[in-house]
Formats: structure tokens, sequence, C-alpha cells
């Protein structure tokens, strides 16, 4: 008697080229869960992949000339795969692709499917499409469905990198402001059930998971339904999420400050395991800037939000971002945003000179700042910043804090970890302690990171 035996599915190769914010690493992982049904398996490089995926973001300067420039590379790729005999199915995804969709396919013919945020839930039928040689598969709708209803289970984090996941519960925008084009490219603000984020969650600690951040564009405009029809927060998210065993750390970004409800203020206060360390940008510290950009809060409600937080949590530390030359900006707009920061005091911080971005309302805007004075400001505030992570940085000399020892270090016998405020530690130890919250004094302070040694000893 003999038995039939399943047939399998021929062996493909998939490449993903992940560009711009950590919410675009999540989405390529996704996208990997999703191809993977159809027999698509890692490939080392895009010149061994029967599929390669550019999966863009939008938010840089040029960044359309970038990816047609990436797309030139990868159209040698395909044309040397194919002069073997083996066909290559390039895609290009994220917001690049949800902006600019005709565009890609009019300037770069030999792109197979074009897809945005939103839809790559759809990917093994724009496969099957493209495998039929239909033609260039482009899809780009915000489908009325959310793609978190359709996603498989994530696969589980396999590598050291899995101790400290993402988990993306939060996509799109509601606030347009004038110079982002997120709204335009993600959507609408859209939340992700809170049954699918726990389970998810559940399973990455399953799998050695010890610390989550949670991503969203605005991260904290999260809420979940419950019965009756009341909607829960961000902050009934991070304490559900805090009862799940082994799970030592949650973080969360990206922030808006108009989001910033009394019950996440108090979450800081109130749960050990939610980090120190809150990115909450503000992007101007000019009230006159802040109107312009839409931003909706002034440069004082920012102060008082921040004093708010400290009075919860003492140790708390702050990152933000800055632009820099926005459309109308004065010197003394400028001035303002460096007395904002000196009042503040940034543990970390981005800043970028403004760069219009097609469609927003700034990119067109009247009273354009000259590049070199847009130069001038952003490294005269990138000095401001440096100085005070610098100063952060050095006040943790002689401090024991709990570390999260992420990996092998850069030298034999060193471990390398993550502090509470997020800088790396080195320090040496044994690769045991890998996966371990460890008591650590911190010995010396580096640019950006920070060395230490096993609080059995002693600082140095």
């Amino acid at each position: 008697m003999s038995l039939a035996v399943k047939p399998s599915l021929p062996a493909r190769r998939l490449h993903v080229i992940t560009r711009g914010c950590q919410m675009n690493v999540y989405d390529s992982a996704r996208m990997a869960d999703v191809l993977a049904p159809l027999g698509y398996a890692p490939a080392a490089g895009p010149d061994e992949a029967d599929m390669i995926i550019l999966n863009t973001c939008h938010i840089r300067d040029r960044a359309t000339e970038k990816v047609f420039s990436e797309l030139g590379r990868l159209r040698q790729v395909k044309m040397a795969r194919a002069a073997e005999g083996r066909a290559t199915i390039l895609a290009v995804a994220g917001c690049v692709a949800q902006a600019e969709g005709q565009e890609i396919l009019a300037r770069a013919p030999y792109v197979d499917i074009v897809f945005g945020p939103q839809t790559y839930h759809r990917l093994p039928e724009m496969v099957a499409q493209a495998n039929r040689a239909a033609g260039a598969v482009i899809d780009t709708d915000f489908p009325a469905e959310s793609k978190f209803d359709f996603l498989p289970d994530a696969a589980a984090p396999q590598t050291a990198g899995g101790l400290t996941p993402f988990l993306t519960i939060q996509e799109g925008c509601d606030k347009f402001c004038s110079f982002c084009v997120v709204p335009y490219t993600r959507g609408a603000e859209a939340s992700r059930p809170a049954a699918s984020i726990l389970a998810e969650a559940r399973r990455m600690v399953a799998a050695g998971a010890r610390e989550i951040t949670l991503l969203g564009q605005n991260v904290n405009a999260w809420r979940g339904k419950q019965p009756g029809g009341a909607a829960r927060s961000l902050a009934w998210l991070l304490h559900a999420l805090a009862d799940i065993p082994g799970l030592l750390r949650l973080r969360y970004t990206t922030s808006h400050p108009r989001d910033m409800g009394d019950d996440l203020i108090l979450a800081h206060a109130s749960l050990p395991q939610l980090m120190p360390f809150l990115h909450l940008p503000v992007q101007s510290g000019s009230d006159r800037m802040l109107s312009a950009m839409n931003r909706r809060h002034s440069a004082d409600d920012y102060r008082r939000l921040v004093d708010r937080l400290r009075r919860a949590r003492p140790d708390l530390a702050l990152s933000s971002d800055f632009i820099v030359g926005h459309p109308g900006e004065t010197e003394a707009d400028f001035e303002a945003t460096l007395s904002l920061v000196r009042d503040t005091g940034f543990a970390q911080a981005f800043s970028f000179k403004y760069s219009a971005r097609p469609g927003t309302p700034a990119g067109g805007a009247p009273g354009q700042v000259p590049e070199p004075e847009k130069d001038r400001r952003l490294q005269s505030l990138q000095a401001l910043l440096r100085e005070q992570q610098a100063a952060f940085n050095a006040r943790c000399v002689g401090l024991t804090m709990p570390v999260l020892i992420t990996g092998p270090g850069r030298h034999p016998g060193q471990v390398m970890g993550r502090a509470p405020y997020l800088q790396p530690v080195h320090l040496v130890g044994p690769a045991a302690l890998i996966g371990q919250e460890i008591p650590v004094c911190i010995a010396a302070a580096h640019t950006n990171s920070l060395s230490g040694v096993l609080k059995e000893k002693a600082c140095a």
C-alpha cells in the first residue's frame, strides 16, 4: 500500500529591502509572513531572489528620486537573472508607492507590482496576477477593511533581535501637519484590535522577546473597543501588556502631544515595565511656526505637558523631533526653538531641515527659507542637542541601571545591552547573560553609548 504524498510548493526566495521608519521594518516582516504560504523563504540578497520588494519611505528629502535610483540597480539584477532563465518579480511598496504609484509604472515599466502600506495583506493575489503576466499590478487604494483583520500570525522572532521587537498597533494620521505626507500615504488614523495586539505580544514573549516597542504614526491615538461601546486607551493597553508573564519592558513611539491623556501620564508613574524614556515630537518652539505647521498646541502647552510627565515620573528622559526652516520661519522663531530646547533638556533628538513634500500645504507656501540659512540653523540646533545628549549621558556615569543584555559585544568576552534610556551599553560578561535584565554600574559615557561593569564589580 502506498501513501499519497502531499505536494509541496516549489522553493522560492524573497528579498525585502527596507527604507525608512520602524513601522516599515515591521511591515517588511509582515510582508514576508503573508508570502510564506506561497513558498517564499528569505534570500540573502536580491541576486538570489525570485521576488524583490523595495519598501519605501516618503519622509526624507528627495525620497522619490532615491527610489528610482535604487530601482535602476534592481533592474540590472532582474535582467541578469532573466539572462540565466530565472524570472524575478520586482515590487515597490510603502509610502512612495502610495504617493507615486502611476509615476513609478511610467518611469520604471519593468516593475511588476506597486502597492501601498494598507494593501500588503492582498500580496498573494497580486503575485498571482503578476505570475499570469497580466501586466503590471498596482494596488494603492485605502481599502474599507483593515489589513490587520487579514494578516496571518506573525512569525516568531528567531534571532537576538527578537529580544526587542516592534509591534505596530496604530497607523495613519488625522492631524494634517502642514509639512507631512503621512495622512496622504498611510491614510486616516486606524487602531489595531486589542485582542490581535495582545495575541501577537504573547507569541513574541513565548519566542524570547523581553522588550516590546509599540509603533504608530500617532501611537497614543490608539483606541480599542470594549463592550458597551466605550473606548479603551493606550494606557489600558499598556496595563494589559504589562500583565504578560516574561515581558520585562514596554516602550511606545511616536506620540503626539495632543493625545497624551491623563491616564497615559499616570501609566508612566504606575507601570514599572514602561521605560522612563519618551519620544514626544514638538517640531518647533515658536507659537507662530506651530500654528503654521497646524500642530494645534503651543510651546507652553508642550512645556506644561513635560512638567506633568516629569512630576509623574521624575526620572523620565525625553527625545523629540525638530524641523528648521519651515516656510515663514524667522530668526526670532528659530531662537524660540532654541529656548524651548534649553528649557526642556533632551536626552536624544532628531532634527531636520524642512524639505517640501508635493501635495502638502507647506509645499507651495510663501516664505521658503533659503538653503544656506536652513543649514546654519540646523547646525546650531544640532550643536545644542549634542551638548544636551552628552550631558545626559555623563549624568548616567556612576548610576546602577537595569540593562537588558541583547547580544555579544564588539570584542571577545563582551556583551552589549540596552539601558532604560535606550543607549547601547557595552560591558564584559558571559554570553549566558543574553536575554536577561541585570544591574550594571555605568562607568563611562561616550557620544552615543555607555560602558559599564556588572554590579557585583566596582565602577571604575
